[in-house]
């Protein structure tokens, strides 16, 4: 179990009793944010202290590890930006019945702020630009013994799966979104259409176009063609209709390793090696057919299928801070 902080002083109400987060991926200039990339290291069972208005406002426990999800349309815009993705996590909210305000209790807390990514400042406001950060387990007890009972049993206890709901919403009802985008789109002919939406379910000309340069499962070594999807490296919802089609951004994976490729829980070096998210659970994984080992690379990948592959681990992979 792990320990987080979220600042919500904008979306407290929308986050807390939609039970979720959300965040871009980077920050509008592009520039990676390490208070945005934290969102891809919690974990089903992590618990998560809301502050708002300079006071802890709720203790919530992860539901979901982080996926893609364009903004929420409770955020302010008239409908879900579909056009801003970012990072999603469901997360079971309670809103506390003791609200402590943590410039209330200094001489406690400061001594353990750690000295990297801390949440507040050492007069207890909360740091401007930090959006989810980690506590140090000491700093978390801390907080606990101040909030009480509500914080302290959930220290105690697994929690995870308890109050799962509707996870991945947001990225079906995208993926749907997009959908009817093609199928009312002026310029595409009836066939095209027809393809776009068979490459979403890896099928059509895109899996024909992926089976002449992949031929087994890079993970499992299945090789039987009945037994494989057909499955986008740069992810059907990220691309554009040309990249839906184009069979370089494609592997032949069997359905379980699709799922965890297209989740992020796993992905590929250039050279074929396999990367596992430091997030992932590894029980499930060797459940799933990822081998203890990591498997012997079925070579190199294509100039193509690299260039893919660098948008994978850049933007889709789960996985720690560096």
């Amino acid at each position: 179990m792990r320990y987080w902080w979220v600042n919500q002083n904008q979306t407290f109400e929308q986050e807390v009793h939609g039970g979720y987060l959300w965040s871009p991926k980077r920050k509008a200039n592009r520039a990676r944010n390490p208070f945005y990339e934290y969102m891809r290291e919690v974990a089903p069972g992590d618990l998560v202290l809301s502050f708002q208005g300079t006071y802890i406002r709720a203790i919530g426990v992860a539901q979901s590890y982080a996926y893609e999800c364009p903004k929420p349309a409770e955020f302010g815009s008239a409908g879900p930006a579909w056009d801003r993705v970012g990072w999603k996590v469901e997360v079971y909210f309670l809103t506390l019945t003791h609200q402590i305000r943590p410039a209330d209790h200094l001489n406690t807390l400061v001594p353990h702020l750690s000295v990297r990514h801390a949440p507040l400042q050492k007069d207890g406001r909360g740091k401007q630009g930090v959006y989810l950060t980690e506590l140090p387990p000491a700093l978390m007890h801390a907080l606990a013994r101040l909030i009480g009972r509500e914080a302290q049993d959930l220290m105690t206890a697994n929690h995870a799966g308890e109050h799962v709901g509707s996870y991945g919403d947001g990225l079906v009802e995208w993926e749907e979104h997009l959908r009817r985008e093609i199928e009312r789109a002026p310029l595409l002919d009836d066939t095209e259409r027809e393809q776009l939406s068979l490459a979403r379910r890896g099928q059509g000309r895109f899996r024909r176009s992926v089976q002449c340069i992949e031929h087994a499962c890079r993970v499992t070594g299945v090789d039987r063609i009945e037994h494989l999807r057909a499955s986008h490296i740069r992810p059907w919802r990220d691309s554009d209709n040309e990249q839906r089609l184009d069979g370089e951004n494609g592997l032949l994976l069997t359905p379980s390793i699709d799922h965890l490729f297209d989740r992020g829980f796993i992905s590929f070096e250039d050279d074929g090696h396999l990367i596992v998210s430091p997030v992932a659970h590894r029980e499930s994984l060797g459940r799933m057919g990822v081998p203890r080992d990591a498997p012997t690379p079925l070579g190199r990948f294509s100039r193509g299928q690299r260039a893919y592959l660098d948008y994978h681990r850049n933007e889709v992979l789960l996985r720690a801070q560096v």
